[in-house]
């Protein structure tokens, strides 16, 4: 699908979505029940009309990993933390590196918000999509205005 930042590639089986990706690759499209309620949800949310996402996710990643996305489904709408933030809420501090390093392993970017996530002095830092992206979502929910970090 085309979304105002670029394209996204949705990748889902049966019953969930199981993967976004920022570029389409060669793999066929293949569409479902769940893909179609994907786009349809991402279209919602791009156009300001969603704020929080319904569609059944199965991301696949290690335990430590699904603990940290679950954590990031935490951050509501319009909303971010920090890193430091995001391994207090894991319950321990000292695992920021491996938070920060699941938060960019993320396999549903968006519906799993890791671009809620900024450096502890406010910065924006990385993103698996790249800054741009980042800086597009965060400035959708209202979280910047349209100079800020630019």
């Amino acid at each position: 699908m085309d979304w105002p930042s670029g394209e996204l590639q949705v990748v889902a089986n049966d019953h969930a979505l199981i993967e976004l990706r920022f570029s389409a690759t060669d793999e066929s499209e293949n569409t479902n029940s769940i893909t179609e309620k994907a786009v349809r949800e991402l279209t919602a949310y791009f156009n300001n009309n969603l704020k929080k996402f319904t569609i059944p996710l199965e991301p696949k990643g290690t335990t430590f990993q699904k603990s940290v996305w679950q954590e990031l489904n935490q951050i509501p709408f319009g909303s971010t933390i920090s890193y430091l933030d995001l391994a207090k809420n894991l319950g321990d501090e000292k695992v920021i590196r491996a938070a920060a390093s699941a938060n960019g392993k993320n396999p549903i970017p968006i519906i799993i918000p890791c671009h809620r996530v900024i450096g502890s002095d406010g910065s924006l830092t990385g993103y698996s999509g790249g800054l741009e992206k980042k800086r597009f979502l965060l400035q959708l929910e209202g979280i910047l205005g349209p100079d800020l970090f630019s």
